[in-house]
């Protein structure tokens, strides 16, 4: 029997998912999901409300909720939504701020020989050093996100 590769996408909690959305889509180089014409569509369906959606990049968006997605993976044309390497951002209360490590995070690979240049790129984007790491097994950069949500930079 030939199994069938799941579908995935990885959520992650927010206190501003736009926020996230935007920094996560320039630090890994992907798309921001324009969810317009789905809105448009339920909107003319009298299916949802106007106070559950901003105005985000000239575009309506979900207010609790936006996505990214690598820029060579399929998508749903209809909805905007990816069909691959997604991360969804939903917006959790502001009494759910982040108290300890993340028991999941992301490992990002730049070109080899240019780690420092691509933590230097992401601290602009507002991300931070958190500390550098030297084992026998390899080296890495530990940083946060502006939400202060670990991840590597090999």
């Amino acid at each position: 029997m030939t199994s069938t590769p799941l579908h995935w996408k990885l959520v992650i909690d927010a206190q501003d998912p736009h926020a996230q959305a935007d920094f996560w889509a320039a630090a890994l180089h992907y798309e921001i999901e324009d969810h317009g014409a789905l809105i448009g569509k339920l909107l003319g369906f009298g299916a949802i409300q106007p106070e559950i959606l901003i105005d985000h990049h000239d575009r309506r968006a979900w207010r609790d909720a936006a996505a990214v997605r690598h820029p060579d993976d399929p998508y749903d044309a209809e909805s905007g939504t990816g069909l691959g390497r997604r991360l969804l951002f939903n917006r959790v209360p502001g009494s759910e701020r982040k108290t300890a490590k993340n028991r999941l995070h992301i490992d990002l690979h730049g070109p080899a020989g240019e780690r420092d240049a691509e933590v230097e790129r992401l601290r602009v984007l507002g991300a931070r050093i958190q500390s550098h790491v030297k084992e026998q097994g390899g080296e890495w950069v530990v940083m946060t996100d502006p939400e202060d949500n670990e991840f590597c930079v090999h």
